[in-house]
């Protein structure tokens, strides 16, 4: 099979004479940096994305991603009126919703709290984590929360306890002075997302809520979205924002935590990645190594004809070869490891209650991609050096004590 020369000698002088065992080791343990850093890179950014997705899943499912509406003044809940708001790019539907700052009172404890209203919890994503079904049928005039399950044990409530809620927004006056809007509840449910909202998230049907803020039943604070994908909300709120809405989304309240998740992955793929590099620039030491080696031979082969820029892509394909092979390895075995990864901690017996019995993991296969392209790329970047110095290899002074 036809065989470019650069390509033949490079691919050559990769594998070594027999004599050549120093040269090979070098040349081996730069291969094996390459690999060892790639997988890393690969493994570590598939928990991070893992617990990226999990963190979006049970924060922002439970959270109103978003919520719009036209005024400052409650909005008319209607099919007709849910027809009208723009279901634009990105966004599945839209439900009306009214959120509200509260507190709890239980018989022995208080906690300042987010309150959620809406109309339908079953068809809600924060119901897939509903620890038990609600006892009581979610309607309108049940008077019933739905508490975290951080909360319900701060206050010390159990499914089935009356409860106080105190609405501070909604204050009345009264013969003993302004008094704030107060109720007894039911709590009917409690959910568990694994999540810091469980500590301050309560639910309730929005027509009760309605009820105390002294809302019409047909008023609501506004139209909750949802999102196939709650990260494109700065393109979505652009849009809506366009056509006169006003909008209020998730950044308001969780921006600065996922802004710190974010942050926190990209100096571990930072920190990892030096590592790669420290690797693929090991070529270098390795490659000039192999040019003082090999400098009778490229003065032989440049008396033949063979011109220096040939010369310097046989160093070149020599040197990128171990980053390639390096890369390619990583990279699978980084999948493999991250695929395997719930499976070899529990080999070694480490606990992971905290994390639900299992690290989250996702693999992105553009991500493995990008990394496997970058460490190709710094180990053709490392070979430039040792392979021009190669290419300017004199024969005359090379050969003069030949």
């Amino acid at each position: 099979m036809f065989q470019p020369l650069s390509l033949f000698i490079g691919l050559r002088y990769l594998r070594g004479r027999s004599g050549d065992r120093f040269s090979r080791f070098v040349s081996s343990l730069s291969t094996a940096g390459i690999t060892i850093g790639v997988m890393a890179l690969v493994a570590v950014l598939s928990v991070m994305n893992g617990f990226e997705t999990q963190l979006k899943g049970r924060i922002l499912s439970v959270s109103s991603q978003a919520i719009i509406s036209q005024d400052a003044n409650p909005i008319t809940v209607s099919e007709s009126a849910k027809q009208a708001v723009p279901l634009l790019g990105g966004v599945s539907r839209a439900e009306a919703v009214i959120e509200s700052e509260a507190v709890l009172q239980s018989a022995s404890k208080i906690a300042a709290i987010k309150l959620v209203a809406i109309d339908d919890l079953k068809n809600d994503p924060s119901y897939a984590f509903m620890m038990s079904p609600p006892f009581i049928e979610w309607e309108n005039g049940s008077y019933q929360l739905v508490l975290g399950h951080l909360l319900a044990r701060q206050l010390q409530v159990r499914v089935g306890d009356k409860i106080k809620l105190i609405l501070p927004s909604a204050s009345r006056f009264t013969p003993l002075g302004r008094m704030p809007a107060q109720r007894n509840f039911v709590v009917s449910g409690i959910i568990n997302t694994g999540s810091e909202a469980d500590r301050t998230l309560a639910m309730t049907h929005r027509q009760d809520l309605a009820k105390l803020m002294r809302y019409k039943p047909e008023q609501a604070q506004g139209w909750r979205l949802y999102f196939e994908d709650s990260f494109n909300v700065s393109k979505i709120a652009t849009q809506y924002q366009a056509q006169g809405w006003q909008w209020q989304d998730w950044r308001n309240d969780r921006g600065e935590l996922f802004q710190a998740v974010r942050m926190e992955k990209n100096m571990m793929g930072l920190m990892l990645g030096l590592i790669v590099a420290v690797a693929a620039f090991n070529i270098i030491s390795a490659l000039i190594m192999v040019v003082m080696e090999k400098e009778s031979e490229v003065a032989i082969l440049k008396t033949q004809g063979l011109t220096s820029g040939r010369v310097m892509s046989i160093f070149m394909v020599q040197g990128a070869s171990s980053g390639v092979i390096g890369a390619l390895i990583g990279g699978a075995l980084g999948v493999a490891l991250a695929l395997q990864l719930n499976t070899i901690l529990q080999f070694f017996d480490v606990p992971l209650f905290a994390y639900g019995g299992s690290l989250p993991v996702a693999v992105s296969s553009s991500q493995v991609l990008i990394v496997i392209i970058g460490a190709i790329a710094l180990s053709i970047a490392a070979t430039l050096f040792p392979s021009y110095r190669a290419s300017q290899v004199k024969p005359a002074e090379a050969l003069r004590y030949e």
